[in-house]
C-alpha cells in the first residue's frame, strides 16, 4: 500500500530499547469497506500511526501492525472499531477515530464496541442518528440512562452528559415510552451581565436555554421539534417553571445543574411523578451563582443521595471529552487532572 499522506516513519524510529516489539496481522470481510476505513490518502491510517506510533500496512483485506507491543493492541483494537462504525452505516470522521483511540487503552474496547456477549451494541437510536459511545464512561452513562430513574451526570464541558441526556429523552418519546419530554436550566448568567432583553418571557429565557435546543435539534427533524414544542410535549423552561409541578410519563432534564440552589434543586427532585425519568446534568468545577460551590445545590444532592435506590451518578473526566481533542487538553490546562467530582 503507497502511502500518500505524511506518515509516522518507518518501523525503525519505533525501536526503543524499553519497549517489547510486536507485529499483528487483521482480517476483514467487507474489502468494500476498507477504503473508509483508510480515508483519503489514507489518512484516517496516519492518524492512528500518529497517534499510536505504529507502522500501518495493507494488502488486500489485510492490514499489518508493527511497533510497540501495546501501540499494536490499540491500534489493532481501533482499527477493529473504524471497521464496525462502518458495518453499521455510522459517520468515520476524525472525532470518531480520536474517541475510539482513546477508548482503545480501555480493556474492555472489544466489549464496547460490540456490547457484552450475546447482547446488542450500547446505542441510542433517534429520528436522525444513530448514537454510540465515544468514551468507556458513556458505556456507564448510556446503560443508567437505560434503567435509573434518576441519574446525575458530572463533569467538564464536552463529555455529551447533556447530548446524551436528550439524545435518550428523544428516542423514549418516539417509542411512547413517555408522553413529555421536559428540558430545564437555571437562568444564571456565566460571569457577563446580559442587561435588559427584549421581548415577552420566552424571548428572555430562550438566550440560556439554546444549548438545549440545539442537542434537541441534532436528534429530531426540525420541523418536529416545532410541531411538539407547540403541542407541549416538548417544554423547555427555567427551572423556576417547575415550582408546584408533578411531572408524571416525562422524561426530564436538568443542565447546567451547579448553579442551582439547595432549594431549588431539592423543588426540582421532589417534582418527579410517576412513570418518569429525570437527568441532572453539571459540572461541579464551574459554578456561577453568587457564594459558589458552598451553595451549589448539585454537590449537596450528590452528597446527600448517592447510593440511595434507583438514583445513579456517572461522573466524566477530561479523559471523556469527545470534542475536538484540544478541548480536552484546554480543559485540563485550565483544571488540572480530574480523576473525580465530590
Amino acid at each position: 500500500m503507497a502511502r500518500k499522506a505524511a506518515r509516522a516513519g518507518d518501523p525503525a524510529q519505533f525501536r526503543p530499547e524499553t519497549h517489547r516489539r510486536a507485529r499483528t496481522e487483521v482480517e476483514f470481510d467487507e474489502q468494500t469497506l476498507l477504503g473508509a476505513v483508510f480515508g483519503q490518502f489514507d489518512a484516517n491510517l496516519v492518524q492512528v500511526e500518529n497517534r499510536l506510533g505504529v507502522y500501518i500496512s495493507a494488502r488486500g483485506n489485510r492490514i499489518q501492525i508493527e511497533g510497540p507491543e501495546d501501540a499494536v493492541a490499540r491500534a489493532r483494537d481501533t482499527l477493529k472499531g473504524m471497521y464496525h462504525r462502518l458495518e453499521m452505516g455510522q459517520d468515520l470522521d476524525s472525532g470518531a477515530i480520536e474517541s475510539l483511540i482513546a477508548m482503545s487503552s480501555e480493556p474492555t474496547l472489544e466489549g464496547i464496541i460490540s456490547g457484552d456477549a450475546g447482547a446488542p451494541p450500547i446505542m441510542i437510536r433517534t429520528r436522525r442518528k444513530t448514537i454510540v459511545p465515544r468514551s468507556a464512561t458513556q458505556i456507564e452513562y448510556m446503560r443508567a440512562l437505560a434503567r435509573s430513574d434518576v441519574i446525575f451526570a458530572l463533569g467538564p464541558a464536552g463529555t455529551g452528559k447533556t447530548y446524551l441526556a436528550v439524545a435518550q429523552a428523544v428516542s423514549q418519546l418516539m417509542t411512547g415510552s413517555v408522553q413529555r419530554l421536559i428540558l430545564s436550566r437555571p437562568a444564571v448568567e456565566a460571569g457577563e451581565k446580559l442587561g435588559f432583553l427584549p421581548g415577552d418571557m420566552k424571548d428572555k429565557v430562550d438566550p440560556y436555554l439554546r444549548p438545549l435546543y440545539d442537542a434537541l435539534y441534532d436528534c429530531m427533524p426540525p420541523e418536529q421539534v416545532e410541531r411538539r414544542l407547540a403541542s407541549g410535549e416538548i417544554e423547555i423552561a427555567p427551572i423556576a417553571f417547575m415550582r408546584g409541578r408533578t411531572l408524571a410519563d416525562a422524561f426530564v432534564i436538568l443542565d447546567e445543574a451547579q448553579n442551582t440552589t439547595r432549594e431549588q434543586m431539592k423543588m426540582f427532585l421532589t417534582r418527579f411523578g410517576q412513570n418518569s425519568r429525570m437527568v441532572v446534568c453539571g459540572d461541579p468545577r464551574q459554578v456561577d451563582i453568587p457564594g459558589g460551590d458552598r451553595h451549589s445545590g448539585l454537590a449537596d444532592a450528590v452528597n446527600r443521595l448517592e447510593g440511595v435506590e434507583g438514583i445513579d451518578v456517572t461522573r466524566f473526566t477530561v479523559a471523556d471529552v469527545v470534542r475536538h481533542p484540544i478541548v480536552g487538553r484546554i480543559v485540563e490546562a485550565y483544571e488540572g487532572p480530574l480523576s473525580q467530582y465530590e
